[in-house]
């Protein structure tokens, strides 16, 4: 297979259990996680330390982590709402730590309990924590509901950039952009990653885009023409935020891993593998519905993975 140019991060693990009702249990979880390496998925987002009360279906972070740790050369991700989450973490060993920032100050509110300039303070504590205890530990910021938000509104573009440049200046490693609540649309996807790009530089991170009105691909290729080379995406199209309601669907990564491919785009993932690896996710979550065109359809007749 052909030097991957994107890298495709699976949020599956974390960002689509979060977001279902049943819990898949912890040997199901693993061995998904070993289907989605297999695969050739180079960054996996394995789970959140987030309390258990909470989101019961992530309690056993810690474990999942230490098992996706076995695997070399991966980038084992986890998200972390606060500092003590990010001690948890830390301690857990994972190589990188999201933090999820929403522009929006209404979900902010919602979703962290805490002001948009309360989280700043936040990221500014985990940076001083990674700084004093795992030095290479990367420390990620994913601002949230950047392109809308179902309790707010519209979102100021204005407010995205201030908000990102306050974290930039927290220390954060990189900034992406999340479309929270699937309002994004691909003219603003590409004119909103331009300015953030022209604002952080190297600094500007991944697209994490929805497809709830259907225009996840669209969205990832708008960013990708404008640069941005990391793309979030859910095996099956799991996902969506327990904080804001009607949001659903994350892009499948099945379905952006065609796209790119047919582009001649490499991800550095096997396509086959990875519609292999919906049998360990539908085992483990009988009766969840996923979602994919390109499962559904298969390949082109005479189609090739370079």
């Amino acid at each position: 297979m052909q030097s991957p140019q994107v890298l495709i991060s699976e949020v599956g693990p974390r960002d689509g259990l979060q977001s279902v009702k049943a819990t898949m249990p912890t040997a199901d979880k693993l061995r998904w996680i070993d289907a989605l390496v297999a695969a050739g998925l180079r960054e996996i987002e394995v789970g959140s330390f987030v309390p258990a009360r909470l989101l019961p279906q992530m309690a056993d972070v810690a474990e999942v982590v230490r098992h996706a740790l076995t695997h070399p050369g991966i980038t084992v991700m986890a998200l972390a709402p606060n500092l003590r989450g990010a001690e948890a973490a830390l301690a857990a060993g994972v190589h990188k730590v999201t933090l999820p920032v929403s522009a929006s100050a209404a979900h902010s509110l919602a979703n962290v309990r805490k002001t948009r300039e309360a989280m700043v303070e936040e990221v500014r504590a985990v940076v001083r924590l990674r700084d004093e205890r795992a030095p290479d530990m990367r420390v990620e910021v994913g601002l949230s509901t950047a392109f809308g938000c179902t309790l707010q509104g519209e979102v100021p573009e204005d407010d995205v950039l201030w908000l990102a440049g306050l974290c930039a200046e927290a220390g954060a490693d990189e900034i992406g952009l999340s479309d929270t609540t699937g309002m994004a649309n691909p003219a603003q996807v590409r004119r909103l990653f331009t300015r953030l790009r022209a604002e952080l530089g190297d600094l500007a991170g991944a697209a994490h885009l929805h497809n709830t009105r259907g225009l996840g691909l669209a969205n990832c290729l708008a960013a990708y023409d404008v640069g941005v080379r990391t793309f979030d995406a859910s095996l099956g199209g799991l996902g969506g935020c327990p904080y804001a309601p009607g949001a659903s669907g994350n892009v499948v990564t099945e379905d952006l891993v065609f796209m790119f491919e047919a582009m001649g785009v490499a991800t550095g993932v096997d396509l086959g593998r990875l519609l292999a690896a919906r049998a360990p996710l539908q085992a483990g979550l009988p009766g969840e519905p996923i979602y994919g065109m390109t499962p559904e359809a298969g390949l082109p007749k005479g189609w090739t993975q370079r």
